[in-house]
């Protein structure tokens, strides 16, 4: 019996978890959203937060592109534009989490 072979995930399951990741992550970023701009005095710890998730979503959509583009380049490009894009925001959760907490 060898071990080891067979393990890899299928590609139907990391896309059922993608799709999972971006249903979970969405909703929570709306439902922040909105309660944020309902009452943006008391729930100005939203801001970083709202920051923090997109971050995340678009770190493990830049993965996912990444890893499926193979060797195009203009796929691994457009996926590493979706990196930057999650650096920039996290340096948003730290400027606004900053501003909020000093």
């Amino acid at each position: 019996m060898m071990y080891g072979q067979g393990r890899r995930k299928s590609p139907r399951n990391v896309t059922l978890i993608l799709d999972w990741v971006h249903i979970v992550i969405g909703v929570l970023v709306v439902v922040m959203a909105v309660i944020a701009f309902i009452d943006p005095e008391n729930n100005m710890i939203m801001f970083p937060m709202i920051f923090f998730l997109t971050a995340v979503l678009n770190i493990v959509n830049g993965i996912y592109r990444y890893r499926q583009s193979g060797r195009n380049r203009k796929k691994k490009f457009l996926a590493l534009g979706l990196l930057a894009v999650a650096a920039f925001l996290l340096v948003m959760t730290v400027i606004s989490g900053f501003s909020i907490w000093r």
